[in-house]
């Protein structure tokens, strides 16, 4: 059956692609890793695997969230032993596909190895191509797979050697989890653009993607990992190894925005207090007379709070959102299709009526849910709206592990801010500036010179080559090929 896509009512959002987790030293390492995969549930809901290594591996992989495949003691019970990693992943375009269900394995020349990836390769295409001719047979349609097979290749050296040989002729965004034969490893790109960190429970040493994943489990956070770090994990303790050529730091902006969960800390940094503060910014830049602020659940509550407390005007949940609308496993129909984000949000007339309203959203991307929403709002009964992002427009497609639609599906790509306005059915429209944005997160603006973080969804200031996009391929984020339908 083909799984339909994670939420037919609201195409609108940027989605990130993964969550990884990892663990040594822990005798139900498995069991763990289960919870922090619900806990990075966010970050990834079309598919979920496992893992683990007890003297062997053992490797358990579906389609559907967390909660749908690891809850039963039959399948935990069968992942024993005192390492796992495990993955929670986005689909793209076309279907689903177990093949693509990551961690992936293969059976090398120095054993077993098992990788799970947030982010995506920029030069996979002709990383593949290139295997491919000299005799390599692809599994997977995923970028991730390219990473072993350049690990086959190598030719020798211990598997540590090998899995930086391969990531040395890797371009792109990488976060990474990895388990050998009774050793864990992470690795961050040497620009560190997606987030990887460290914790500790007991004498287990943990990976995730968040702090969220340690909290559930009990754990403790030690660090984040540097760019172009990586860590060897074994019974020996943890080694640092950093291979990579230093390069500036440029961490993705948009986990601060959007991705991450708001009760995590990032590089140290608190996800709810960062994104208060760029609503305050807004408020600041884009200041606007109204009765109430209201935020789109639940992505635009925090920066909401932050624009209503410097603004001065109450805060309001002028629309509720339905939790239990989302992943399906049935096609909807044409005219609940047409029902659109009612579905999903339903306007709190008691909160809109006659009053002049400040909608506050994390980004537009293609405007559709944006004007869906608005309309909404004004049939309960509200005066005048206003729509406040807390991020510059998006301009440009992510190469990182985003999925974002192609650049002419970008409304801001297609349109200036009146004329958005005037799309989406607004009486004002404005957005967080790039430096503003970037004095919320605590820097005096954005230096061209030194970029600290990436921002090339609104910039197109893209920090890596784009080799792939360069020979004229436009991948899917995850996906090397189209899958079939």
């Amino acid at each position: 059956m083909a799984l339909a896509i994670t939420n037919p009512y609201d195409d609108d959002h940027l989605r990130e692609e993964c969550g990884v987790f990892g663990i040594y030293g822990y005798e139900e390492a498995a069991t763990l890793t289960v919870l922090g995969l619900h806990a990075l549930q966010h970050r990834g809901q079309e598919a979920a695997g496992i893992v683990s290594f007890d003297g062997r591996f053992n490797a358990h992989r579906e389609l559907g969230h967390v909660a749908d495949h690891f809850s039963s003691e039959a399948v935990v019970g069968r992942l024993k032993g005192h390492a796992a990693i495990g993955h929670v992943r986005y689909s793209t375009t076309g279907e689903t596909v177990l093949r693509n269900v990551q961690p992936l394995f293969a059976d090398l020349e120095v054993g077993g190895f098992a990788i799970a990836h947030n982010g995506n390769l920029t030069n996979a295409y002709a990383l593949r191509r290139d295997l491919v001719r000299r005799g390599s047979l692809f599994q997977s349609t995923t970028d991730t797979e390219v990473i072993t097979h350049l690990m086959a290749a190598a030719g020798r050296g211990t598997v540590v050697d090998r899995f930086v040989q391969a990531l040395q002729q890797v371009e792109g965004a990488y976060s990474l989890v990895a388990m050998a034969e009774d050793k864990v490893m992470g690795v961050r790109d040497p620009l560190g653009v997606r987030p990887l960190l460290m914790g500790r429970l007991g004498d287990a040493t943990i990976l995730a993607s968040e702090t969220c994943a340690l909290d559930i489990i009990g754990a403790t956070y030690v660090r984040d990992l540097e760019p172009g770090e990586v860590v060897v994990i074994d019974k020996q303790g943890v080694r640092s190894l950093k291979p990579f050529v230093k390069q500036p730091h440029r961490f993705c902006i948009f986990e601060y925005i959007y991705f991450a969960r708001p009760d995590s800390f990032i590089e140290q940094q608190s996800v709810y207090e960062a994104r208060k503060r760029i609503g305050a910014e807004l408020a600041r830049e884009a200041g606007v007379a109204a009765d109430v602020v209201v935020p789109v659940p639940d992505s635009g509550v925090p920066a909401a709070l932050g624009y209503a407390e410097e603004a001065g005007i109450p805060f309001e949940l002028g629309i509720i959102r339905n939790h239990y609308v989302g992943r399906t496993f049935i096609e909807p129909s044409d005219h609940i299709r047409n029902l659109g984000v009612r579905l999903k949000h339903n306007a709190n007339r008691a909160k809109l009526d006659g009053r002049r309203v400040i909608l506050v959203d994390d980004s537009i991307v293609r405007g559709t849910t944006s004007k869906k929403i608005v309309e909404m709002v004004r049939h309960a009964g509200a005066r005048e709206v206003h729509m406040r992002i807390s991020s510059p427009p998006t301009t440009h497609s992510c190469f990182y592990g985003i999925d974002t639609p192609e650049r002419d599906k970008l409304l801001a790509a297609r349109h200036d801010i009146p004329e958005m306005a005037r799309i989406i059915g607004v009486d004002s429209l404005a957005f967080v500036s790039i430096d503003g944005l970037y004095r919320a997160m605590g820097a005096p603006g954005r230096d061209p010179q030194a970029p600290r973080y990436c921002d090339a969804c609104f910039t197109g200031d893209y920090p890596t080559t784009l080799t792939d996009i360069a020979e004229g391929e436009r991948p899917a984020q995850l996906s090397l090929l189209t899958e079939p339908v």
